[in-house]
């Protein structure tokens, strides 16, 4: 057993018998004490259907560990489901949870001397929340994904969450009536899963196995399918033999491992989330990485998969198909990946995909081959512009308006904007500005799913373009950019625009211009008084006190 066993200590030549006594109430026998113990932070919960099948993975994830030679000590770690508090204050919390998610496992593991982690999750900020604390732990992990759900259907169409957020843009502009609307809400989300299309969670899903630190084809499996439960057993097997070896994060997450996760990302249509959790696992790892490396990587990678938000499939189709290690595959033939990344398997990224045919099935159409993409680059562009010293991060895909100029509907908070899109104010080639919703003046960073999917909803998704220092859930379509910094809350440009300027949103640029002179840039800057903070209390404050801009991760430390 490897030298840093930590609950074998001894202190002066005296066996640690209380510490022992403790652990035998827990079930340790005798024999026990010589194994490594390992945590199994468990994300069960019934406040989201990401995370209500995560209980009994956890359970079969102990069973695994315990036949391989390991004792499991489960905890539990928190979740905020991103889809129930879209729209709401509640959705602040959101990007904090991924903090408190990464606080508390790296708070167990270490205060309980733990010689390696388990964690399982199921919403969006459980996987980078999960391996931030891995990167810094720096002891065997794995990760283990919950799964995705199963699509809903109505009038033969496939339903995703994104589908009732939409549905309200459409009742709204008379496009379907009261009782459709009701439909699609019933049958959206039929069972326990993560989100279905290739949004936030199946995105970092996704990444993080590219990366290495998850088992191949368990990022795109359905939470309710038996074979789920199979990967969990695995992944608790591999993990044992990881401690073994002394296999740890900091061997796997190197740079790069993040260009790969980068390049699966673009490949497979990712969320733009994918940008600000990276950065922070990359943080925390130690290891140089910078939103400019979205943009060099995206000319590189096109997008070969055909899922929703804006395409036609989910991710149980992908799965099928052949999940990620099909389009990794198809990755490292052309160049953009690097096989000789390690794997928490011990194996290389080539070794793991030895066997997969380097071109997708014919009896499919979810993955493209490289010659066929859906789009010939990345959709996740980086812009910048005296809007955005810093940058911003863009989707550009999904419509064909690649390029908006237009005048300025500036809006405070998520909601008045929302108000305005219900009420019909929202004009074709108006550029929205949604402001005093970053990390810090958020506080939280909110996704604007919300007004996005109302827009799509009435018909304007491809003729607005919407700009905010807020994110976007993985489930947004249209002209949208994110991400702007520095924020309005700390002095940013985003501040400074008023109703009627003109603004210029160019992806093929890579441009987030507002239209006005530097002389007149400069005299509203030297005239802006920032409105009164927010009264805050508790964990937003904290987080507010804390966080980093989102161009470095809306990190925390």
């Amino acid at each position: 057993m490897a030298d840093n066993v930590r609950s074998r200590e001894v202190t002066q030549g005296v066996e640690r018998s209380p510490n022992r006594a403790l652990l035998r109430a827990t079930g340790f026998g005798d024999g026990d004490f010589e194994k490594p113990i390992v945590g199994v932070a468990n994300a069960h919960s019934t406040i989201t259907p990401c995370n209500m099948g995560i209980g009994t993975l956890a359970r079969m994830a102990e069973e695994g560990l315990r036949r391989a030679g390991a004792m499991p000590q489960s905890f539990g770690t928190i979740t905020i489901s991103d889809g129930i508090s879209m729209g709401t204050q509640g959705m602040k919390y959101s990007l904090v949870s991924r903090e408190v998610i990464a606080d508390s496992i790296e708070t167990v593991a270490n205060g309980q001397s733990m010689d390696g982690v388990l964690a399982l999750g199921g919403c969006d900020k459980n996987m980078p929340g999960a391996l931030i604390a891995m990167a810094r732990l720096d002891i065997p992990s794995i990760f283990v994904y919950g799964g995705t759900i199963k699509p809903g259907r109505y009038k033969d169409r496939d339903l995703t969450i994104v589908s009732s957020f939409e549905a309200v843009g459409e009742y709204c502009a008379g496009r379907i009536d009261g009782e459709e609307l009701l439909e699609i809400e019933r049958r959206a989300c039929p069972g326990a899963g993560s989100c279905g299309g290739m949004y936030t969670a199946n995105t970092m899903a996704s990444a993080i196995e590219a990366m290495g630190m998850s088992l191949p084809f368990s990022s795109t499996m359905a939470a309710e399918d038996p074979e789920t439960g199979e990967s969990a057993e695995r992944s608790a097997e591999v993990l044992v033999r990881a401690i073994e070896k002394q296999i740890l994060p900091r061997h796997i997450l190197t740079r790069q491992a993040f260009e790969n996760a980068i390049a699966v990302t673009m490949s497979v249509g990712g969320s733009t989330n994918a940008v600000l959790h990276l950065l922070a696992i990359a943080h925390a790892a130690r290891v140089p990485l910078s939103i400019d490396d979205f943009e060099s990587l995206r000319k590189r990678v096109p997008v070969l998969c055909d899922l929703k938000p804006w395409g036609r499939f989910v991710a149980t189709d992908l799965h099928r198909a052949g999940g990620i290690p099909q389009v990794m595959k198809i990755l490292l033939e052309h160049g953009v990946l690097h096989g000789e990344a390690l794997t928490i398997t011990g194996q290389t990224i080539a070794e793991v995909l030895d066997r997969i045919s380097p071109e997708p099935g014919r009896d499919q159409e979810v993955i493209r081959p490289w010659g066929e993409p859906i789009f010939a680059c990345g959709h996740i562009a980086i812009l910048r512009g005296n809007l955005a010293p810093e940058g911003a991060v863009a989707k550009v895909t999904g419509f064909e308006c690649r390029s908006i100029t237009g005048p300025a509907r500036v809006f405070e908070s998520e909601e008045s904007c929302m108000e305005a899109i219900l009420a019909g104010k929202i004009r074709e080639g108006d550029v929205i500005v949604i402001r005093y919703e970053g990390p810090v003046g958020g506080p939280g960073m909110r996704e604007m799913l919300s007004p996005t999917a109302a827009l799509v909803g009435e018909g304007l998704g491809g003729k607005v373009a919407l700009i905010t220092d807020g994110r976007f859930s993985g489930g947004t379509r249209g002209m949208v950019v994110g991400h702007v910094a520095p924020e309005a809350a700390t002095g940013g440009p985003i501040g400074l625009v008023v109703e009627g300027d003109r603004i210029t949103v160019d992806a093929d640029r890579s441009l987030l211009e507002l239209e006005i002179s530097e002389e007149e840039l400069a005299s509203r800057r030297a005239a802006f008084q920032p409105p009164p903070p927010r009264p805050l209390k508790g964990v937003l404050a904290k987080y507010a006190r804390l966080v980093s801009s989102a161009s470095r991760g809306a990190v925390t430390e």
